[in-house]
């Protein structure tokens, strides 16, 4: 199955591809989009992240990255993928959910939109049993994004980073929303 393009009310989610290498340039570079994630990067080392951003469409069929675009523009990305680490469970049947948006469209609602089509796209589509995500426990906006997508928290954990970001102490955070409840919430409606 490959990866599908996807809708909501105001965002096209496509397959992320060679041609949107400039958009995750200019989100991989801004500091304060990075600032739970790393430090910004330049082109070189984004061109790096790309191919590994690509190949994980190739992981597992239907996963990847989606480019999201309203209206046209690039707005940011979304993101399924198998689980990476031993510590999240079995690669089979979960998936990790993600988003990074340019900062000019915080707080539009639009990482919420685009991940609840992800959430719907991996448990009707793809026959997903669990999706979960992960954030620095000290990301509120991203934890009220998680939240407001019917992901439940599921744990706080701590992992050895050899340049630990500011709030790396208090640790990771983890939250989910299993297919059925997501069914019985009524967002499959």
């Amino acid at each position: 199955m490959a990866q599908a393009t996807l809708r909501t009310p105001r965002i096209l989610l496509v397959p992320l591809a060679d041609e949107h290498l400039a958009h995750e340039v200019e989100l991989d570079a801004d500091p304060e989009v990075m600032r739970y994630l790393g430090p910004a990067r330049s082109a070189d080392e984004v061109r790096v992240v790309h191919e590994r951003r690509l190949a994980a469409a190739r992981q597992v069929p239907g996963l990847g990255f989606w480019v999201g675009l309203v209206d046209g523009e690039f707005v940011g990305w979304w993101i399924l993928e198998p689980p990476q680490r031993p510590d999240q469970g079995p690669v089979a049947g979960q998936a990790e959910l993600g988003y990074r948006l340019l900062r000019r469209y915080w707080r539009q609602g639009l990482a919420s939109e685009g991940a609840r089509e992800l959430i719907r796209h991996g448990f009707a589509e793809l026959g997903l049993r669990r999706i979960f995500a992960e954030t620095m426990a000290v990301n509120a906006a991203s934890r009220a994004t998680m939240a407001a997508v019917g992901m439940r928290y599921v744990r706080t954990f701590h992992q050895s980073w050899p340049d630990p970001l500011p709030g790396a102490e208090l640790g990771e955070v983890e939250y989910e929303i299993t297919r059925e409840g997501w069914a019985t919430s009524g967002a499959a409606g």
